[in-house]
């Protein structure tokens, strides 16, 4: 997340709980692996914004070429010379922002743990409490229906974000214009169903679970 870094951890200074044990301590441990595992999201998403600008950059150096082949026949034998050198390093180009992608499913597949265990949280509550849940909140206000919410729409966002991702990598290095290249390298980059709406979510949970100061 933008002005955060490092993993959030759990210590004496941010419980606000003094004994936080079964469900709060499950929750509150869930909420520090948001935050970890969306880190670990934004680290991916520059790392393959990079490596996208770099597939951007060598589909139009061999547009260029053709061009040139196009206007000076006589270059016609350098030309294909940097055509099939270009071919292989976007191949591999490819190649690296599919080894990215498939660590961005990794992340939402953990993701997915997460909502299961707050689904259980709130299942175990209900048989405890009944359908209202405990009379008194767990930490602040929230109660266990509240996590299980929060915790859906951060699923959501990355589920959808994948997809989108997962999108450009089929399309990037197939694309025939230079605009629509960059269109696909700005949703890589502003990344549109993560919001500021997502990220806020996220600093709700943490302040709710002690993990940010009030």
């Amino acid at each position: 997340m933008e002005g955060q870094s490092g993993d959030v951890i759990v210590t004496p200074a941010n419980r606000k709980c003094s004994a936080v044990t079964g469900s709060a301590r499950k929750i509150k441990d869930n909420a520090a692996d948001w935050h970890n595992l969306m880190m670990r999201w934004d680290k991916l998403n520059e790392e393959g914004f990079n490596v996208a600008g770099n597939i951007v950059n060598i589909k139009l150096t061999r547009s260029q070429s053709d061009q040139l082949l196009l206007v000076d026949e006589s270059s016609s034998s350098s030309s294909a010379g940097l055509q099939q050198g270009g071919g292989a390093e976007l191949q591999d180009e490819c190649c690296k922002l599919q080894d990215v992608i498939n660590k961005m499913v990794a992340v939402v597949t953990k993701m997915e743990r997460l909502m299961t265990s707050q689904r259980g949280i709130r299942d175990l509550e209900e048989f405890q409490f009944g359908p209202e849940g405990r009379k008194f909140p767990l930490f602040l206000t929230w109660n266990t229906k509240h996590f299980e919410e929060a915790s859906r729409v951060l699923l959501d966002s990355f589920r959808q974000e994948l997809r989108l991702k997962q999108s450009i990598l089929q399309e990037l290095a197939h694309t025939a214009t230079s605009d629509l290249c960059m269109v696909y390298l700005s949703c890589w980059l502003h990344q549109p169903f993560t919001p500021p709406h997502t990220r806020l979510t996220l600093e709700a949970l943490l302040l709710e679970t002690g993990h940010r100061p009030l």
